[in-house]
């Protein structure tokens, strides 16, 4: 559905258009903020100036910062695209993708996130990736290291409270949920954080600490403490956490991951 940056930017202002019927000060809102988009890559810069560096002026030159990330790696639009699928599918409360791209906080860490990690691979820019790090981490209340690897797909719920670390990794068509913490126990250095494999889901509170494997389509009960290794389509939960449920992959699990 998500696939095809020209189609979602039509529909996008299709839906942008609706607004000027039903939500004429949202309407106005949006224009403002879209104003200098001519392409989806474009309204996503201009979406993650205004929310992370208010008051900026639309042609200034951390607009040109982030245009700039997004045309040398085309591949962050299209993770975006497949982040927008992740919310629309898996959150009750999204509408649409127009809704999840204005006014998701969860999404605007993401796509800073992952201009920041393009940042950081290029050494000559780290100090930019940290300066977008902090932004997010004020105005969205998430802290996810420049470094840290994450997948496509992935679905940040509210967001308020995520940490994630240095080394950490997130394979795609992860769930995570508010006040996760992916970090490192402080008895370890280099390698020190926690790789979540494809499909898991964090619930709310949820700190996974060290660098510890949570398998692929595995749960992870809120408020656990994680020390240790998750089996794959295990479900742990408690403190420390413990297996309480092992067996098939539940069916919505199963779509995802086909």
């Amino acid at each position: 559905m998500l696939d095809d940056l020209d189609g979602f930017w039509r529909r996008m202002r299709g839906g942008i258009a609706d607004l000027e019927r039903c939500e004429p000060m949202v309407f106005s809102c949006v224009q403002t903020l879209l104003s200098e988009a001519e392409c989806f890559p474009s309204a996503l810069a201009c979406m993650l100036c205004e929310q992370l560096f208010h008051g900026q002026p639309a042609s200034g030159p951390l607009r040109r910062l982030l245009l700039d990330a997004l045309a040398r790696h085309p591949d962050i639009c299209q993770s975006a695209m497949r982040d927008l699928a992740a919310s629309c599918e898996r959150d009750p409360a999204s509408d649409c993708a127009l809704q999840v791209f204005l006014f998701s906080k969860g999404f605007v860490a993401l796509q800073a996130h992952r201009v920041a990690h393009t940042l950081w691979r290029d050494r000559e820019q780290r100090f930019s990736a940290q300066m977008l790090q902090l932004r997010t981490s004020m105005c969205c209340g998430v802290d996810i290291h420049p470094a840290a690897r994450l997948g496509r797909g992935l679905f940040l719920d509210h967001a308020t409270g995520l940490v994630i670390g240095e080394t950490a990794v997130v394979e795609d068509d992860v769930s995570i949920l508010h006040d996760v913490t992916l970090g490192g126990t402080g008895k370890q250095r280099g390698d020190r954080h926690p790789k979540v494999r494809r499909g898991a889901t964090l619930y709310a509170g949820a700190k996974i600490l060290g660098n510890i494997e949570v398998g692929a389509g595995a749960v992870v009960a809120a408020g656990s403490v994680v020390l240790k290794d998750v089996p794959a389509f295990a479900t742990v939960a408690g403190v420390p956490a413990r297996v309480v449920k092992a067996g098939a992959l539940p069916p919505a699990l199963s779509a995802r991951l086909a």
